[in-house]
């Protein structure tokens, strides 16, 4: 199925092409369309046009108008104050646009795919191995997840990578310790190999190590020789090494299930996967004079990156003692990416107190040739995570919030909100629904915000059946498929004849809306404008199910039909656009 031209841009060519055909002179010009209160649409641009042309604006306006040609799509021009046109669509064309926005074949509700795809490295959800994963780690992962789903869907081939801190010293202390402790990481049996038990035994293993690696001299230099075998590639140390990987995998996979994320194995490519690449990077760095050595280091320098006594902050990519910064391992996934990935974007969802960081490495990255005209790197940069307080959000001891049991006490509050509107729902359901529900909360909230800014987590606010929700959402869309099982025999069907009402034309034209959104939201990496858009359809949605009946007796049968075809498509288009933030939408709630 051909994609749908949108009701704006059909209008936007229209007007365009009059534009062209009423003033040869003016070349091509923008009409300037956009939504307006007065009417469906304004058009601006013949003010700028005037000025250019020194012509009478209204005059000219008239002249646009009269160069339109006649057809279904315009219901009414009105040449308004200085020159503005207010325009108002035909019902018709609304209808006719949506009918073929729901006969989609491909399920993609008419919207085209991007002209010029490429192919998208996004780097995101980046946990530590034998770490906890704690609120600090949420924003990245669903912020990227939402990415990687909207992308894909617009056309582009994206390559996810979850890099994940594999890699250092601490790891010589955790295999040395189980070098010595055998036993440690042991299941006791196969139904204890969950993600908190293996959690729970890392967590054990690492602050008994910590403990002997602060306190036993002896123990914390056989450590530190350990981290040389490692990176040396010494095979039983390896071997040790893979097990904690192996173990945190096992714990990483149970948070991620549980947040509704896919997390593939291939995918996880840690600070090891790039170890080999590391001494080339540096080679070819300092060769080509992007980095030179300063006391024994080696160093980038930028004219605009100074410290606070006037000096110049460099970019360490090798130290002076021969390790490698983390630097040298992100110049190193950026070669990969580039040359072995071949792609065209490389999007990082990282904590916006890193951006120094990669405004350098990137800088670096370009100096060096990686990046260039054809490929480009962006920080998708997220703000923190706060309490109700408006302070960074830690629990009463003062430590960070497990992400684990920050996730399950959302489940929980979703549970009592469900349970209180639950009809005719089995405990079963009651349990599944709440789970959707619930992370869906957590996900929505962080997504529904501007990526950039900090935000409060409030779940109380998160679960809540009015505002700003994902579950106010779940529950439109719940409503409508209500509608439409109660519906029955009667056909979903558009009426093009008929006059809409005021709520029908409203919902109709913001659910035309929905691939500009997206298109939007993929070019400019901003999914809290998807968020919106959905919150908007479901609170017009509200409106229109309260002012438009759609199986009441007195209504007639092609209305009833025609307002049927406007909530399923309602139901459709938030379907797919909760999909795209990662988010359930039940049947039933």
């Amino acid at each position: 199925m051909a994609s749908v031209n949108s009701l704006a841009s059909t209008l936007q060519q229209q007007l365009a092409d009059a534009l062209t055909a009423a003033l040869p002179d003016a070349g091509t010009a923008d009409p300037l369309l956009r939504r307006s209160d007065r009417a469906d649409f304004q058009a601006n641009g013949i003010l700028a046009l005037a000025k250019k042309l020194k012509g009478n604006p209204r005059e000219l306006a008239s002249q646009v108008t009269a160069a339109i040609p006649a057809g279904d799509l315009i219901k009414e021009i009105e040449v308004s104050g200085p020159g503005f046109l207010n325009i108002t669509l035909s019902d018709k064309a609304i209808i006719e646009t949506l009918a073929a926005r729901a006969a989609d074949d491909e399920g993609r509700l008419g919207v085209p795919y991007a002209q010029n795809a490429g192919t998208t490295v996004v780097d995101y959800a980046q946990p530590n191995v034998a770490k906890e994963m704690h609120v600090g780690h949420l924003r990245s992962a669903v912020i990227g997840d939402a990415m990687v789903q909207i992308l894909e869907f617009t056309g582009e081939t994206v390559v996810r990578r979850h890099h994940i801190g594999d890699w250092g010293t601490q790891f010589g202390m955790l295999i040395q310790y189980l070098i010595e402790h055998p036993h440690e990481l042991d299941h006791k049996g196969a139904d204890e190999a969950d993600g908190e038990a293996a959690m729970s035994s890392l967590n054990r293993l690492y602050k008994a190590s910590r403990a002997l690696f602060d306190s036993d001299e002896e123990f914390k230099a056989r450590s530190r020789d350990r981290v040389v075998a490692l990176q040396a590639g010494d095979e039983e140390t390896v071997t040790l090494w893979q097990r904690f990987v192996d173990e945190s995998k096992i714990y990483f996979y149970s948070v991620f299930n549980k947040l509704d994320m896919e997390i593939r194995d291939p995918d996880i490519v840690g600070e090891s996967g790039y170890n080999d690449m590391l001494e080339e990077t540096c080679r070819i760095l300092e060769e080509t004079g992007v980095a030179v050595r300063s006391e024994g280091a080696l160093c980038v320098f930028f004219d605009d990156v100074k410290g606070p006594d006037g000096n110049p902050v460099p970019l360490i990519v090798k130290k002076t003692n021969g390790g490698y910064g983390y630097a040298a391992t992100d110049l190193s996934a950026i070669r990969d990416r580039v040359q072995n990935l071949k792609a065209s974007t490389l999007l990082y969802v990282v904590d916006a107190r890193q951006s120094l960081h990669f405004k350098m490495v990137f800088e670096t990255a370009r100096r060096a040739g990686w990046l260039n005209e054809d490929v480009k790197a962006v920080q998708l940069a997220f703000g923190t995570v706060l309490g109700k307080d408006g302070k960074p959000f830690k629990t009463r001891e003062g430590e960070t919030v497990r992400l684990q049991d920050l996730l399950d006490e959302a489940i929980d509050r979703a549970s009592t909100v469900v349970r209180e509107k639950a009809k005719d729902l089995t405990d079963e359901e009651i349990t599944e629904r709440a789970t959707q529900v619930g992370i869906g909360a957590v996900k929505y909230a962080d997504l529904s915000t501007s990526a950039a800014r900090d935000y409060k987590f409030d779940l109380d606010q998160m679960v809540s059946l009015t505002g700003d929700t994902s579950v106010y959402i779940q529950y439109a869309h719940a409503r409508s498929r209500s509608i439409k099982r109660k519906a029955g025999e009667l056909k979903s069907q558009p009426h093009p004849e008929l006059e809409l009402a005021p709520a029908e034309r409203a919902l109709g034209l913001h659910l035309d809306l929905f691939g500009e959104v997206v298109a939007e939201v993929a070019a400019a990496y901003e999914p809290h404008k998807l968020a919106s858009y959905l919150y908007q359809l479901s609170s017009l949605f509200t409106t229109f199910y309260d002012q438009c009946p759609v199986l009441k007796p007195e209504v007639p049968g092609d209305v009833a039909e025609n307002r049927l075809f406007l909530s399923d498509l309602t139901a459709r288009t938030l379907h797919q656009g909760m999909e795209l933030l990662g988010i359930r939408t039940p049947e039933r709630l």
